[in-house]
């Protein structure tokens, strides 16, 4: 487990492919790596990877299958990128982001960067798929870093997050632009109430269901708001 707080920047020493496992060599800050072992856990941009080989005090080696290339943005990064990572928390650590498995969801682009004195904002695409798991103040993982969604459109199919001048510290937002690719983990708690809503309301109603969704569409809200809604109520207690 993880907790999104990012712990420090890294970068990519070297990457290699063979018979479709391809190897991260990357390279940390110094201490970062103490009493790190083989099969240990690190988040690199929020994607969970095993260690295969200690090379170094600093330089550690990665291996990743194809289906993880295929889902995350690692199969874009080129020898040098800059990356967030984390280690695995261990049992009893604070959790000062919110529980992230490592395990991403998608990825979406950046689809603008707005700058106002010390306020910055990104705003990301929202597909169809992952809509209903997407609301406003509701936690998100994005390169492996908790944050708030400050406002989301799910009409336009956008989302928006705001950093502070320490989470730019901390992490390689700064060097994104539009266009790039983030890896996005949704909130588990979120995702598991919202799809036992619908699945409940489905379950009950049958084909009644399309008149109950027209009838919040036209209040404005849907199904999946009332999942939201009892996300939020379970947090709160």
């Amino acid at each position: 487990m993880f907790t999104g707080i990012v712990q420090s920047v890294a970068t990519l020493a070297s990457i290699s492919d063979h018979q479709g496992i391809r190897t991260f060599v990357i390279d940390f800050e110094p201490g970062f790596c103490v009493d790190l072992e083989i099969g240990a856990s690190v988040a690199v941009d929020g994607v969970c990877l095993t260690v295969t080989e200690l090379l170094s005090d600093t330089r550690v080696s990665f291996d990743v299958m194809l289906q993880s290339l295929n889902i995350t943005t690692l199969s874009e990064y080129q020898q040098g990128d800059r990356v967030n990572v984390e280690r695995a928390a261990k049992d009893g650590a604070e959790i000062g982001g919110h529980p992230l498995s490592g395990h991403v969801d998608f990825k979406t682009p950046v689809l603008s960067v707005t700058q106002d004195q010390d306020n910055y904002c990104i705003r990301f695409a929202l597909s169809e798929q992952w809509k209903r798991y997407i609301f406003p103040k509701g936690y998100i993982a994005l390169n492996g870093t908790s944050l708030t969604l400050s406002t989301v459109d799910k009409q336009q199919g956008w989302f928006e997050v705001w950093l502070i001048p320490e989470t730019r510290r901390m992490t390689t937002f700064e060097l994104k632009q539009a266009g790039d690719n983030i890896n996005v983990e949704i909130e588990r708690g979120t995702q598991v109430v919202v799809d036992t809503v619908r699945d409940t309301l489905q379950e009950q109603l049958g084909p009644m269901l399309p008149l109950l969704e027209k009838l919040l569409a036209e209040q404005g809200t849907d199904i999946d708001a009332l999942g939201q809604a009892a996300s939020k109520q379970l947090e709160s207690k």
